[in-house]
């Protein structure tokens, strides 16, 4: 599904957003700063757009990104030669359930708008757990439901009846159009996630909410 969608996945994102999607990566890339980063892995990485934010806001030596997606990785690899960072950030095909590194490997691990595809979050959380060197950090950021009642309303009637809509309309997506207010909709949410963040052995976990609770950022480090 996502390699028959991957030629219109930035557009929407940024259309559905309207941009604000910039926005949340930049706040996510931020959880990072004043960290030793030789190297991060970006899983669900995509088009590349985190592994790009990264780059752009730390001056990261390297960046590793890994998606299922052949479709969407060929897009991501387009926009990094285009900005010339070859040599910074490499894609890569790769599970997030079984991540094809060796333990303590990066000192990061990000997932931007990823971890709701999971087929086992706990599976994936714990093979980046496992990926990450000690006292690494993880930055998970995902779309939320609204806690707010009035903000919940708008943006539901948004979410699952007029983005799919358009999405129907501007692409030839429909079923990517349906899944994604899917995902959300039965997606663990705040608490739930944060539960099994700690289940998977990291510590130190907060949860900072985005833009009325759209979007949310979740960190956690490994100790």
């Amino acid at each position: 599904m996502f390699d028959r969608f991957a030629w219109r996945y930035d557009f929407l994102n940024h259309l559905f957003s309207l941009n604000v999607d910039k926005l949340w990566r930049n706040k996510a890339a931020k959880e990072l700063r004043g960290l030793a980063l030789d190297c991060v892995l970006d899983v669900a990485t995509g088009t590349a757009d985190m592994a790009l934010t990264i780059r752009k806001r730390l001056n990261t030596a390297q960046i590793v990104g890994v998606d299922i997606s052949e479709g969407m990785l060929e897009i991501g690899r387009k926009k990094i030669e285009k900005k010339k960072l070859g040599q910074f950030i490499k894609l890569q095909y790769g599970d997030s359930e079984n991540l094809p590194f060796n333990e303590q490997t990066f000192d990061a691990v990000t997932v931007a708008f990823g971890v709701r595809n999971f087929e086992n979050l706990e599976k994936g959380l714990n093979e980046m757990f496992r990926v990450l060197k000690n006292n690494g950090k993880i930055v998970i950021l995902e779309l939320t439901i609204p806690a707010n009642k009035t903000f919940r309303t708008v943006f539901n009637l948004y979410f699952f009846k007029i983005m799919p809509f358009i999405g129907r309309l501007l692409s030839k997506g429909a079923p990517a159009c349906r899944y994604l207010p899917n995902s959300v909709r039965f997606f663990h949410q705040e608490t739930e996630l944060r539960k099994k963040i700690e289940t998977c052995g990291f510590s130190n976990i907060k949860v900072k909410p985005l833009t009325f609770g759209i979007v949310t950022v979740y960190t956690g480090v490994k100790e």
